[in-house]
């Protein structure tokens, strides 16, 4: 997306244009499922006064923004993408643990219905499918991960 895209969509969500929020944004629209550690080392060398908690911050007001959507796959740091809207779900590898997109599983959101929700009003369903991605089980990974354990143990 061009920076004056970027800008204008900064400004839209209330923020205001700034150069660490620009390059998050870049970063994470370029490498989404990216953590903050991830975007940090991808941005060191073009801003090198960019710390891992600046990172943090900006990822923080972005989400709040909803110019990001935080995921939070078991047992993994929270991961971050610019896809926002849509209701999508994920697949995540238990042996890699590369994320991939999955269309939301039924209609629109929430696109599942939770029977009695106790007085909730669900506007979002977020679903993680577990399971192998195609390298691994190519690789001969075996499928040995339980619902449990949704990531395997690498000791």
């Amino acid at each position: 997306m061009t920076r004056p895209a970027l800008d204008d969509r900064l400004r839209a969500a209330g923020l205001r244009v700034t150069r660490p929020r620009i390059a998050v944004l870049e970063t994470v629209e370029a490498w989404p499922h990216s953590d903050a550690e991830s975007v940090h080392a991808r941005l060191a060398g073009r801003h090198p006064s960019l710390s891992v908690q600046s990172v943090h911050n900006v990822l923080r007001a972005l989400t709040a923004g909803s110019l990001l959507r935080r995921i939070e796959p078991a047992d993994s740091p929270a991961l971050y993408e610019a896809r926002v809207g849509d209701n999508h779900h994920h697949a995540v590898c238990r042996e890699c643990g590369s994320v991939r997109d999955i269309p939301c599983t039924v209609g629109h959101a929430p696109c599942l219905d939770p029977g009695d929700a106790d007085g909730f009003t669900v506007d979002l369903a977020e679903v993680v499918f577990w399971g192998l991605c195609a390298g691994c089980r190519d690789r001969g990974v075996p499928m040995t991960a339980t619902p449990e354990s949704p990531r395997r143990s690498h000791d």
